[in-house]
């Protein structure tokens, strides 16, 4: 009678064990921060496009590539402290911020670090410059978002494509803007934006703002500045803020590239293929930038 006793007892102890652990499993579960709603205020930190994601690298890579023009600004995606900034054999330059919503960003490979230890930073702030530092193969920003803080297994790393809401390879990406109806949150200026018109004819023109060369310009719209420049009848080296000049005569199909766009979806939303828009445009890669005009076809 006491053996029977004693095993009841023991049965009863396990399955009071078993129920607090269940109980404490799902409490855990919902105690999990729920990424999309506490970063839906985010902002990218980067110009450029998309060149590796989360889990690459055989579960290795904890971040996303953002690859752009070296020594473009990189930006805090939201206000926070800055936690660490120095210079790794890894991660070269890197910045990392501590949020309010208890989640860790890093900002690696940068050329130049402008935000210091202990440093409070706003949303869109520039802290750095693009770069290649450390152990990296090319200009990019490697960008992660941990939860908590960041640790050396990187075990609380979460994918930044969860945050943003988008992140394939190839896909184009504007620095401050979150999606496609978010607004700045500084006042920047948009680069192209502005000093585009497109009519006259159907034909493209663009008025030269301060800053801007004939070969910037030119870069922008896929052409050579002398092609500008004879079209116009003008010296490449003398260009005046203000000033129209004609882009591109020949009337034909074009998009202006947006976040989010990738060639292939160009193509297939035109009822045409990417290798047709490369053609036309003289492109050697798939890389496009948001803002960027390719020629979809000749009228």
């Amino acid at each position: 009678m006491k053996d029977y006793i004693r095993r009841f007892f023991i049965a009863g102890i396990m399955a009071l064990c078993v129920s607090l652990l269940f109980l404490g499993g799902k409490h855990s579960k919902a105690a999990e921060p729920k990424i999309p709603e506490l970063t839906e205020h985010w902002v990218w930190p980067a110009d450029g496009v998309i060149t590796d994601t989360f889990g690459t690298r055989e579960g290795q890579h904890k971040g996303i590539d953002i690859a752009g023009d070296s020594g473009s600004p990189v930006y805090a995606v939201d206000a926070g402290i800055v936690s660490r900034s120095y210079y790794s054999q890894t991660y070269g330059n890197v910045i990392f911020i501590k949020h309010k919503n208890q989640t860790e960003t890093v900002y690696a490979h940068l050329d130049k670090r402008f935000s210091a230890e202990g440093e409070s930073v706003g949303q869109g702030q520039k802290i750095g410059l693009m770069g290649s530092t450390g152990d990296s193969s090319g200009v990019h920003l490697h960008f992660e978002i941990h939860t908590q803080a960041w640790t050396a297994d990187k075990i609380n790393a979460v994918d930044p494509s969860v945050a943003f809401g988008m992140g394939e390879v190839g896909q184009a990406v504007n620095a401050m803007m979150k999606d496609e109806n978010a607004r700045e949150v500084s006042a920047r200026p948009s680069n192209f934006e502005s000093g585009k018109i497109k009519n006259d004819f159907e034909e493209t023109y663009h008025i030269v703002k301060t800053g801007e060369t004939l070969w910037s310009i030119a870069a922008h719209y896929n052409l050579r500045a002398g092609e500008i420049a004879d079209l116009n009848n003008i010296n490449p080296d003398h260009i005046f803020s203000g000033q129209k000049l004609l882009i591109k005569p020949v009337k034909s199909l074009e998009y202006t590239v947006k976040q989010g766009d990738t060639l292939s979806s160009i193509a297939k939303m035109h009822d045409t293929t990417a290798e047709t828009i490369k053609y036309l445009n003289n492109a050697d890669s798939d890389t496009i930038k948001i803002g960027q005009i390719l020629i979809i076809r000749k009228k």
